[in-house]
């Protein structure tokens, strides 16, 4: 049954992908090349709304409707509208500022958090009892973590397949993790967004033909983030915390490498520049594709850690 989900969402994406590629090239909605950017031919974008809605439809049809599902889909409404605004910047050379971005993030965070997708606690690994957070605690590690993932996915997409591909890793280790919970919800959502960016990697592999921009990678984050919480976070010991950040290991190290690296500077933190994992590779000398594949082989490695911290606490 997962497997038809997937398939779904993956069709679905697959066949929207072409006529938005042609409606972004008549818009000119497209990313230009540039002394930061690694592409010499502009690249049309609007690959997001593919993605948004090879998730979204499949979604609203195979998961019941209740407060939790209406949060997710006005928050992503929220990531995906802020997100394509700045892309269309993007395509004028000119910088929205960050922080509408920031606001209408944390915004769709916090109707996250209200509809009950929280990190609650932790089970005590020596007693079995549920710690419970204060709310205000509860409240500040959800939107922290939410806001958080939205942002590193956003700041992995650089290089052709390589955001797409590595959120395609964490989706499938956060399935697994609520597979192995019974959590179906978390496991339909998951396996879902598998599709989708599986989808989107047949046409964003190298040389891309499309590219999902702010709008596609900020909505990943957006609902790995989410299914994280939802799923992997429920219930957890205080080791199994480590799962989902294992999971999502390589984007979280790289940028929090990044933003410590540009505080340090003086530099604002959403001011892009080449300090990334990826470009840092291909300074040293890799290929496009060597990079993309040695960062999916540590996305892998992580991601096998964790099912492997999961087990040992099954």
């Amino acid at each position: 049954m997962y497997f038809l989900y997937s398939i779904c969402s993956f069709l679905t994406v697959i066949a929207l992908i072409p006529p938005l590629r042609k409606i972004a090239i008549n818009l000119d909605f497209v990313d230009r090349p540039n002394s930061r950017k690694i592409h010499i031919e502009p690249v049309p974008h609007l690959a997001s709304i593919a993605i948004f809605l090879g998730f979204i439809i499949p979604y609203l049809v195979f998961i019941d409707w209740n407060m939790k599902s209406a949060a997710i889909l006005i928050g992503a409404l929220l990531v995906i509208g802020i997100g394509l605004i700045d892309d269309w910047y993007k395509t004028k050379a000119k910088d929205f500022p960050a922080w509408p971005k920031l606001i209408v993030q944390v915004a769709a965070a916090v109707i996250a958090f209200s509809a009950g997708i929280t990190f609650e606690g932790f089970t005590n690994p020596f007693t079995q009892e549920m710690v419970l957070l204060p709310v205000w605690l509860q409240f500040v590690l959800t939107i922290l973590w939410i806001f958080g993932v939205t942002t590193v996915i956003n700041f992995m997409d650089g290089l052709d397949g390589l955001s797409g591909g590595v959120s395609a890793i964490a989706a499938i280790t956060l399935f697994l993790v609520a597979l192995s919970k019974g959590q179906i919800d978390s496991a339909i959502m998951s396996i879902l967004l598998v599709g989708a960016t599986l989808g989107y990697l047949i046409f964003n592999k190298p040389p891309a033909k499309i590219y999902m921009g702010d709008a596609g990678a900020t909505f990943i984050g957006f609902l790995l983030g989410v299914i994280a919480l939802d799923g992997a976070f429920k219930q957890v010991t205080a080791i199994s915390i480590f799962i989902p950040v294992l999971a999502l290991g390589v984007p979280i190290a790289d940028n929090l490498y990044v933003i410590v690296k540009r505080m340090l500077a003086g530099k604002p933190i959403y001011q892009a520049d080449r300090s990334q994992m990826h470009y840092r590779l291909l300074s040293a000398g890799l290929t496009q594709k060597q990079t993309v594949l040695i960062i999916y082989l540590m996305s892998t490695c992580l991601s096998l850690a964790s099912i492997i911290l999961l087990l040992i606490n099954i």
